[in-house]
């Protein structure tokens, strides 16, 4: 158990590499492959897969392969598929199938999923074992997994990879290197023998009871419709910005030119946001820090619908300052309002149905809603996504003001200061 945190360090680097390597920027692959009009659908996946892979998965790392092999194992299945996607996207340039690209990434991220829980498993367990206390050691690990992220966002755009399929290629890479690390790490233990569970206990239905109660019912039909917002961002933000290379005012600014880079800031600051959000828990409670966040969201789009990489690039930069507040606030304060409102005997399952609410259905509902809204507005122009970007920022941003008026009235929650967020 040597050095451990420095191993579940470079895990929690590896594991958020991956994705970073594609997920802001696979919209402009997209657009440069002729694929414009089925962004949404490809972001669609991510989320829909979240609705039953990760369950499915845990249930066979919890009985018959440790989590630490079965999230190795996700992701070499995942690198291949992605690796595949890529080299099959350098060879076929814009005249890739559509029926190709898609199932080839479904089966690519289905696997890579799972193994963002499985990394929390893997961690814990390992933390535990070494006599850490996993909610001190833990976050600070975890920290290091946006700089991951970050770092695959900003090689992506210095390698010139933002509209080809290299991204793929680069992340199948990373992760075929952490398939293998990920079995060396320590052991996880397996329950074969533990007592049967029904297929609803198993997939953590039972948590829909939740719904019984008011209060709750109120805030997971709100996560959901808040969820839509998550994915708005990393499907558009880079095809958007980089639209701008077309209008010769803009074509040389470093934004449009260098979108990814751009959109790191946002990671960064989510990574700051984090500290912010006990105080503003303890102080404001779980409804004001829910609208904070919604009004965030309303923010983010309206500055992206106002600005440019010129002379407003400030507004941009805002934008991105502010997402840390718009999904640190509801992701994170969430998952905390729902440990503490609900029973220890089901809190796991309560968590999972957050999740589900959020980054499956809700983010799943949203990316499809966006791409008809950007089919409406925009078009796919030599492989730039051009058109009345404006209409559909706005949009966006007035379908989170309305969410944001209808939580202030309809959420009844009272907040007691003396309560701790724990």
């Amino acid at each position: 158990m040597k050095h451990i945190k420095l191993r579940l360090i470079i895990m929690n680097f590896l594991q958020f590499a991956v994705w970073g390597a594609y997920l802001t920027s696979m919209g402009s692959y997209l657009a440069n492959a002729g694929q414009g009009a089925n962004i949404g659908v490809f972001y669609a996946m991510q989320g829909i897969t979240s609705i039953f892979m990760p369950a499915l998965i845990g249930i066979v790392a919890d009985r018959w392969i440790p989590a630490q092999k079965m999230m190795g194992i996700c992701h070499l299945i995942s690198s291949t598929f992605l690796l595949t996607l890529g080299y099959y996207g350098l060879t076929t340039g814009n005249e890739a199938d559509f029926g190709i690209l898609i199932t080839l990434f479904a089966v690519g991220i289905g696997f890579y999923m799972p193994s963002l829980s499985l990394s929390y498993s893997v961690a814990y367990n390992a933390l535990e074992k070494a006599g850490y206390d996993t909610i001190s050691a833990f976050p600070p690990i975890r920290t290091l997994g946006t700089v991951g992220f970050i770092c695959t966002m900003l090689l992506v755009d210095a390698l010139g990879f933002q509209t080809t399929s290299m991204q793929f290629i680069v992340s199948g890479i990373l992760g075929i290197i952490l398939g293998f690390y990920a079995m060396t790490l320590p052991e996880c233990p397996i329950n074969k023998h533990s007592e049967k569970k029904s297929l609803a206990d198993a997939l953590g239905l039972r948590a829909f009871s939740l719904f019984k109660d008011r209060t709750m019912a109120t805030f997971l039909i709100f996560s959901l419709l808040l969820g839509v917002a998550l994915q708005l961002s990393n499907s558009y933000a880079n095809p958007f910005i980089s639209s701008f290379a077309t209008i010769e005012e803009y074509a040389n600014t470093f934004g449009a030119q260098h979108a990814n880079a751009l959109i790191s800031l946002s990671q960064c600051s989510e990574t700051l946001c984090i500290l912010l959000i006990p105080f503003f828990m303890k102080r404001f409670g779980i409804k004001q820090v829910m609208l904070f966040a919604m009004l965030a969201w309303v923010l983010r789009f309206g500055l992206f619908g106002a600005g440019n990489p010129g002379g407003g690039v400030w507004m941009f930069i805002l934008s991105m300052i502010i997402y840390g507040v718009a999904f640190d606030f509801f992701n994170i304060s969430g998952s905390l309002f729902v440990n503490q409102t609900t029973d220890k005997s089901m809190r796991s399952s309560a968590q999972g149905l957050f999740m589900l609410m959020t980054n499956g259905v809700g983010a799943t509902l949203g990316t499809i809603g966006a791409q008809a809204v950007v089919n409406h507005y925009i078009e796919n122009v030599n492989g730039f996504m051009v058109g009345d970007w404006s209409a559909v920022w706005y949009i966006f941003a007035g379908y989170a003001l309305v969410l944001s008026i209808a939580f202030a009235l309809i959420f009844k929650y009272k907040h007691l200061p003396q309560q701790k967020s724990e």
